[in-house]
């Protein structure tokens, strides 16, 4: 009889995922996905069901690789909460599977996951397509993907500035007491990116918060938000003057509102540019729009049961 699955919670998880673990694994995979191999990396395009009576939806993230011998889904659901509801917007569950058996081996809180690899991408494009020389660090949102983003981009570069844009001046102002560096509150985007180089959007924006006539040439953008084919954080001015830069060609051509509604074409995918099949062109402008993928938190969700396991066994 099969053992029952390990139970991993959010504060397990926050103590056992390490960007500095994260990243070199996540570089691998994203140049794994990109050769297309079914034996490195089988990732359908997400599946999702609308949940109209509860105005959300749930979403469906299946991951197998096989020469690492990872078989992984994760369920996220995405709710359109009252302002002065309690309950989370999104919520994630993460399933590590025996891929001989089918055993679940482990079930964890997936939310951490979620904005850790995302974040963790975004530094990943930043590290191959920001200017050599850059300085000024822009963020427009204060979530918990902003903070994310904050701690990994600190964590791994030095910059001389950060900025940070929200709607709301509560939400900035919570963001500000939540991170442990220099932050500048600025009174719209186009304080924030003026002259920034390297800028993160992570809104829930629908419409385009991001306008190509305030970033300078040779900026980097890792776009985040919008993920979905009627919504959009960036102008078709960035879209069309950028080079594009996904992390999926497929989830970009049914879920990407950026690249959708702008019909820009994309240059490369990330993983591409990792395994050197395609160029970083980082003396140009650069926009990076990251969905998100299976084999992003299959990696993830693996290094967090193997670090339990070497935990708990010492």
């Amino acid at each position: 009889m099969a053992e029952p699955p390990t139970v991993i919670l959010e504060h397990q998880v926050s103590r056992l995922l390490r960007y500095s673990d994260l990243i070199p694994r996540l570089e691998e995979a994203l140049a794994k996905f990109s050769l297309r191999d079914t034996s490195e990396v089988i990732q359908p395009v997400r599946s999702s069901i609308p949940l109209k009576k509860h105005k959300g939806n749930i979403f469906l993230m299946p991951t197998y690789m096989e020469n690492n011998g990872i078989l992984c889904t994760k369920f996220v659901s995405t709710y359109n909460r009252e302002k002065d509801s309690e309950l989370p917007s999104i919520q994630a569950t993460v399933v590590l599977l025996d891929p001989e058996s089918g055993t679940t081996m482990a079930v964890m809180e997936g939310n951490v996951i979620t904005c850790m690899r995302t974040a963790a991408a975004s530094a990943i494009s930043a590290k191959l397509l920001m200017p050599h020389k850059a300085e000024v660090l822009a963020i427009l949102g204060t979530g918990q993907q902003a903070l994310s983003h904050y701690n990994v981009f600190t964590e791994m570069f030095s910059f001389k500035e950060v900025r940070v844009w929200g709607h709301r001046k509560d939400g900035m102002d919570r963001f500000q007491s939540s991170v442990s560096g220099p932050v500048t509150l600025c009174d719209s985007a186009k304080t924030a990116v003026t002259e920034a180089d390297v800028i993160v959007t992570v809104t829930s924006s629908s419409e385009p918060v991001l306008f190509g006539k305030w970033v300078k040439p040779g900026a980097h953008v890792a776009a985040v938000g919008a993920c979905s084919p009627d919504r959009r954080e960036l102008d078709n001015v960035l879209m069309k003057e950028a080079v594009v830069y996904v992390d999926s060609r497929e989830g970009a051509a049914v879920e990407s509102g950026d690249i959708l509604l702008s019909g820009v074409e994309v240059f490369a995918e990330l993983g591409e540019v990792i395994s050197g099949g395609k160029p970083a062109l980082r003396e140009k402008t650069t926009v990076f729009k990251s969905l998100g993928m299976g084999v992003e938190d299959a990696v993830s969700a693996k290094l967090v049961f193997d670090q339990w396991k070497a935990t708990n066994q010492l």
